[in-house]
């Protein structure tokens, strides 16, 4: 395993050299790149000049009320889900200059849940039932619904991430359970055990699972691409959707604007496009029936959860019985409580200056200077260039400062506010639906290659969504077998 990327299984290496030799040209590089050349400050403006009216841009931002926009308020939590499935930069800091080729991704870039598979059993055992061949561990003996954990409170899973907030956890809880549920129905339900088996081996020679698949990791194997094509459907029909204009998603499903020629993961996407999440997170959110609202860094992460932390999943995502919040529209406007984060404790530094902590916990702030200090970002007119469409002007809070070029990060939210209708349009809805599309097309495993591809009936058919997906999982996880024994007692 120590020339494998992290989450390919040797199963996944095997499947992939199997698919007629496609595999060859399917590089899943472990490092970032660049859609533009970089983009450092020049001009004559002081350090100063610059780094106030990037602190002007971001307390423009600031807003207690925003509006609901279109997109269910799990979404937001969906896509950080999907975020940690593709990207993990573990070293760059804001203050510090960064070739992204020099910055490791720690997650491979397909769209292949390995935060909830890691390497497999093979690679990854610490996920796994000992005793029950494929299962997943989940749940604790204090709280069935809780993320299995080991004695200092850890969680268990492929990306420690999914653990940080109550809501994304309970995403990953969710994930494992659905793989849990299909294996038990698998096990005891032939016409399932024949739909997840006529799914999972589109598309893929029949030698492969008979000849290479150990008997005993067949039905593992079968359950997680079946789950895989599914979330890669998901990500293509809805989260996509939900966030980004559907003629952009569309347009750049028929050519792709960066004309397959960028790098399979650009730091314009993960530095900044696809950051726009933090734009769709609430003030608050009730999380159950009765519940009272609580704001995003209420919901500690990284311990052990009680009951009372539990979430239904009807006030996230459309269930069906009209519960389901709403996500703040995309656009150029955060919750306060994104102005005050509590894990950050220290100053920064940007250029030749010094900021305070009080600068420093602002996440608008950390995103611009980390696009324009660490990762020298074009800006949002300089792609709008490239690709041919029409540039915004910058924002009042720079030109009052003379600054005019507007950080691609804040770009991608103005354009969704003015042109988008809370949803990512123009240079951001390109480089969010590119990246997701060129992932899906150089995976010759994935959902994009399976033309004969049929959402099951079982989670409602075509048209299923998120919500129907997880409404899947409240209905069934109750009938897990083996679950007492899949809990950690920690």
């Amino acid at each position: 395993m120590s020339n494998s990327y992290h989450g390919l299984s040797r199963v996944d290496h095997l499947i992939k050299e199997c698919l007629d030799g496609r595999a060859a040209n399917v590089p899943f590089p472990n490092v970032f790149g660049r859609l533009l050349p970089e983009n450092p400050l020049t001009g004559s403006l002081s350090d100063k000049t610059i780094r106030d009216a990037y602190i002007a841009l971001a307390d423009s931002m600031k807003t207690s009320t925003p509006k609901d926009g279109a997109a269910e308020a799990g979404m937001t939590f969906f896509g950080q889900f999907v975020d940690h499935d593709i990207t993990l930069d573990a070293q760059s800091a804001i203050g510090t200059k960064l070739d992204p080729r020099s910055i490791r991704n720690v997650r491979t870039p397909s769209l292949d849940l390995d935060n909830v598979y890691g390497d497999g059993p093979d690679g990854s055992p610490h996920l796994y039932s000992e005793k029950y061949d494929g299962y997943l561990l989940f749940g604790r003996k204090d709280n069935p619904l809780d993320l299995a954990r080991n004695d200092r409170g850890r969680a268990l899973i492929g990306d420690p991430r999914n653990d940080e907030n109550i809501i994304v956890s309970q995403i990953q809880g969710a994930f494992i359970c659905l793989h849990n549920i299909l294996m038990t129905q698998v096990e005891n339900k032939p016409d399932t055990k024949s739909d997840v088996h006529n799914c999972a081996t589109m598309n893929i020679r029949s030698t492969v699972w008979n000849d290479m698949i150990p008997g005993h990791l067949k039905d593992f194997e079968e359950v997680r691409r079946f789950i895989r094509l599914h979330y890669q459907y998901l990500v293509l029909h809805d989260l996509l959707p939900a966030f980004v204009d559907k003629k952009v998603v569309t347009a750049v499903l028929d050519h792709d604007p960066f004309h397959d020629l960028g790098p399979i993961m650009p730091v314009e996407f993960s530095g900044a496009a696809y950051r726009f999440g933090h734009a769709t997170v609430r003030p608050q959110y009730v999380l159950k029936d009765g519940g009272s609202p609580v704001e995003l860094f209420t919901m500690r992460g990284f311990e052990r959860r009680d009951h009372h932390s539990d979430v239904a999943f009807d006030h996230l995502f459309d269930l069906g019985n009209g519960k389901a919040q709403r996500a703040a529209p995309v656009g150029p406007a955060m919750a306060p409580s994104l102005f005050d984060l509590p894990f950050v404790t220290k100053g920064m530094k940007f250029l030749s200056l010094d900021l305070d902590v009080k600068e420093a916990k602002k996440l608008a702030l950390r995103n611009i200077l980390r696009d324009r200090g660490t990762y020298l970002l074009p800006s949002g007119q300089q792609v709008a260039r490239t690709l041919g469409i029409d540039e915004l002007a910058p924002p009042k809070p720079l030109t009052e400062h003379h600054v005019s070029k507007t950080p691609l990060w804040y770009y991608c939210l103005q354009e969704a506010g003015e042109k988008g209708g809370g949803r990512l349009t123009g240079v951001g809805g390109a480089i969010v639906a590119s990246v997701f599309i060129r992932l899906l097309k150089l995976d010759p495993e994935s959902v994009l290659h399976v033309p004969d591809f049929k959402p099951w009936s079982g989670f409602g058919g075509t048209g299923i969504t998120v919500g129907k997906v997880m409404k899947f999982v409240e209905e069934h996880r109750g009938k897990i077998a083996h679950a007492d024994e899949l809990t950690s007692g920690n």
